[in-house]
């Protein structure tokens, strides 16, 4: 295992790779990584870059769409990634060694034009669809009004459930209580499992632009100070309730958007619990460094800043441009990964 790697897992940190990418499994898994998570922009990346076109030939030859193509591509991935953790899931009996699958993302998308009813029904039919027959997949839906009114159904059906494109403890609360009341619709919360994925950088980025006024010091904080109070909350909820697996905290969004920023600089803030999903070059650039992590998720930055923070961050505002960001980022690389297709098969159609 690599040492500054090391470092972090000894600290407690779960490490999960954001890529289900075959050849990063593999280096990430030495790494000492325990799981791993997918979305759209991971796969249309992987399919863009080649190594898959054997497997659309072969789809478009079966009478495939261009739809089942790219959720074919995506069950064979994610479930290749599966395959690998399996041994950890079985070790550990269900408390790690998952990997994410997420739902069509194209369902947020205002050009379908779909009511949030609409959207729910399929989050619910989708689920249940893409997890029959998984032990160590985990479903991943959206903190959307659409997805956060599925998550009741989808946890009382036996789904385990990752909460995705969250910046804010009022999304949190709600997957949470929406979770844990399906739960408990269950005949056993003896496999109950769930995980939220709190975005970091990404709110930085956003109050950089539009709260330029934060001081030096609050600045470039607020996206670790959302995360570390929904940490606390979540360790202080899940301490009386009576679940044998964790429920746990993704810290999501880790990678930096600032070039002055340490590649690091969100995994040392955040060391020492739950999980870090981490972009293949973050764990790439602390394998090749010498840092040493140290427990710091519970290290809250002085009251001054929260204070500020507090004072100057309109959270609904947040909200309100990031989700939508969010949905588009994943948007956007799903209509890619069709074009993919359908630009392949064209090419194939010309050349038979």
């Amino acid at each position: 295992m690599n040492q500054p790697l090391q470092s972090l897992t000894a600290t407690g940190t779960k490490l999960y790779l954001d890529s289900v990418a075959p050849e990063e499994v593999d280096k990430n898994l030495d790494w000492g990584a325990v799981g791993a998570t997918s979305n759209p922009a991971i796969i249309s990346g992987i399919v863009k870059a080649g190594g898959r076109d054997r497997e659309i030939e072969a789809l478009i030859d079966a009478g495939h769409d261009d739809e089942a193509i790219a959720w074919q591509l995506t069950d064979q991935l994610v479930r290749q990634a599966q395959e690998k953790f399996m041994p950890i899931w079985e070790s550990s009996q269900g408390n790690t060694g998952w990997v994410s699958f997420e739902l069509d993302p194209l369902l947020e998308d205002p050009a379908e034009s779909l009511t949030d009813e609409q959207r729910t029904e399929r989050y619910i039919e989708l689920g249940k669809q893409w997890s029959e027959g998984h032990q160590n997949r985990m479903i991943k839906v959206p903190a959307s009004p659409a997805g956060l009114a599925a998550l009741e159904e989808l946890a009382a059906a036996g789904l385990t459930l990752n909460v995705t494109l969250i910046f804010t403890l009022e999304q949190y609360r709600a997957a949470r209580e929406a979770i844990w009341k399906g739960a408990q619709r269950r005949a056993s919360l003896t496999d109950f499992k769930s995980v939220y994925s709190i975005f970091i950088s990404r709110i930085d980025v956003y109050t950089a632009d539009k709260i330029p006024d934060l001081s030096a010091e609050a600045q470039g904080e607020v996206g670790i100070l959302n995360a570390k109070r929904a940490w606390a909350e979540n360790q202080a909820f899940w301490k009386d309730q009576p679940t044998e697996l964790e429920q746990e905290l993704i810290f999501a969004s880790t990678g930096v958007k600032n070039p002055g920023d340490v590649p690091w600089r969100y995994v040392q803030a955040l060391a020492g619990s739950d999980i870090q999903t981490n972009p293949p070059e973050t764990n790439q650039a602390i394998a090749d460094s010498d840092v040493q992590f140290t427990r710091t998720v519970d290290e809250m930055p002085p009251q001054a800043v929260q204070q500020e923070i507090d004072e100057k961050v309109d959270v609904q505002a947040m909200y309100d441009q990031l989700m939508a960001e969010g949905i588009d980022k994943f948007v956007k690389p799903q209509r890619a990964l069709l074009q993919i297709i359908a630009e392949k098969r064209a090419s194939l159609t010309a050349n038979p």
